[in-house]
C-alpha cells in the first residue's frame, strides 16, 4: 500500500499552513504505523516537493510533534519483510482529540 497517495496529498495543508492553528483546529489527517511494534506517525502537514511532513509521532514514549521523512519512512525495513504501513481506515481528527487518547492510556 502506498503511504501517501494523490488524494490524500491533496488534502493535507502545507507546511506551515495551519502553524497559527490551536490543537482543536489542527486535523491529523493521515496515521502511519509499525505493524511490528512501536511507531505511529499523524500527518498534519506535508511538503510533496521535499517529502517532508509535520505532524505528531510516537516511538513507544512521549508523542511529540515534530518533522519527519515520508521517503525514510518508506525505506525503513522492518522484522518479516514488512513496512510501515497506513490506517487504511482511519478518519481525520482534531490533533487535540489524538493527543487525549495517549493521556486516558
Amino acid at each position: 500500500m502506498k503511504l501517501l497517495t494523490k488524494e490524500l496529498i491533496e488534502k493535507i495543508p502545507k507546511l506551515y499552513e495551519t502553524e497559527e492553528q490551536s490543537e482543536d483546529k489542527k486535523m491529523c489527517i493521515v496515521k502511519l504505523f509499525n505493524p511490528t511494534g512501536a511507531g505511529t506517525w499523524y500527518i498534519i502537514e506535508y511538503d510533496e516537493e521535499k517529502r517532508i511532513a509535520f505532524g505528531l509521532v510516537d516511538l513507544g514514549y512521549y508523542p511529540e510533534l515534530g518533522y519527519f521523512s515520508i521517503e525514510e519512512l518508506e525505506n525503513l525495513k522492518l522484522p518479516f519483510g514488512l513496512k510501515v504501513e497506513r490506517d487504511a481506515l482511519w478518519k481525520p481528527q482534531a490533533l487535540s482529540k489524538v493527543m487525549e487518547s495517549y493521556k486516558e492510556k
